[in-house]
């Protein structure tokens, strides 16, 4: 007999993948999702298929989460991001592991990615191990805004299928979260003492791009690959520029800044 579960989706405006998201779920006993606010036609597909609508204001991940779970009262979950969706395969697979779970807390899943015109193998995007299967009492939240972190806390097992994964519905949107996640993470490092000026933002991005091109077989995805280490080196920019930025805007209305 299979251990009852439900899953947890966090959503803001997610029509775009939201219904092959709920389709790919619909083993489970309930779907709790999370809504920030959407505008689009997210909430009308999660009542499509019963969904439990949460509404809270977006704090980030890890708040949302926290709170999702707190709604949660089956012994396992699943959790998938709005743009995600189980393979056919990752669905049965699941399905069977919940039937004999044994002594594990939880299950590793791998996850494939999509980008620009394919579904990447290397770039360190694949095999993407995720702990998303988890019993509610064999997790850890963790992580640092705006990523979370599921870390079990005991013996955990791996699931060799696919989660298949739309990050980004085009470059233009790639580029927005670069802009929005940069901010988020600049702000905590700020705030933890971190600084870099100019010349340390250009080296810290130029080794981002050759770990990621170079040592993580980016090379070997095509222009896929290229494309997504420039605009990883972009990100890693990005961050550290901002550290300097807001150095010199607390430098010039004379606020203290402490160093780490």
């Amino acid at each position: 007999m299979r251990e009852p579960v439900t899953a947890v989706i966090l959503t803001f405006n997610g029509q775009r993948l939201l219904r092959e998201c709920l389709q790919s779920l619909d083993f489970c006993d309930e779907i709790v999702v999370v809504d920030s606010g959407s505008t689009d036609e997210t909430l009308a597909i999660a009542a499509e298929f019963g969904a439990r609508v949460l509404h809270r204001a977006w704090e980030g991940t890890i708040p949302q989460f926290r709170f999702a779970f707190t709604h949660v009262a089956t012994p396992w979950v699943v959790t998938l991001d709005q743009d995600e969706y189980c393979s056919p395969e990752l669905r049965q697979a699941i399905v069977q592991a919940l039937e004999n779970p044994g002594s594990a807390c939880g299950f590793y899943v791998k996850r494939r990615s999509f980008y620009l015109d394919r579904f990447l193998k290397h770039s360190g995007w694949y095999p993407d191990w995720l702990f998303r299967v988890f019993r509610m009492d064999g997790f850890e939240l963790k992580g640092t805004l705006p990523h979370e972190e599921f870390r079990p806390k005991g013996e955990a097992g791996r699931i060799h299928e696919d989660i298949v994964h739309y990050p980004y519905e085009d470059l233009a949107e790639h580029l927005r979260k670069i802009a929005a996640y940069t901010k988020t993470s600049a702000g905590i490092m700020y705030a933890r003492g971190k600084r870099c000026g100019v010349a340390g933002a250009c080296l810290r991005a130029l080794g981002r791009f050759v770990k990621k091109y170079v040592f993580k077989l980016g090379f070997l995805d095509g222009r896929a690959g290229f494309v997504l280490a420039l605009y990883d080196m972009l990100y890693v920019f990005q961050k550290y520029l901002l550290l300097e930025e807001m150095r010199l805007r607390d430098e010039k209305t004379g606020k203290p800044s402490s160093r780490s």
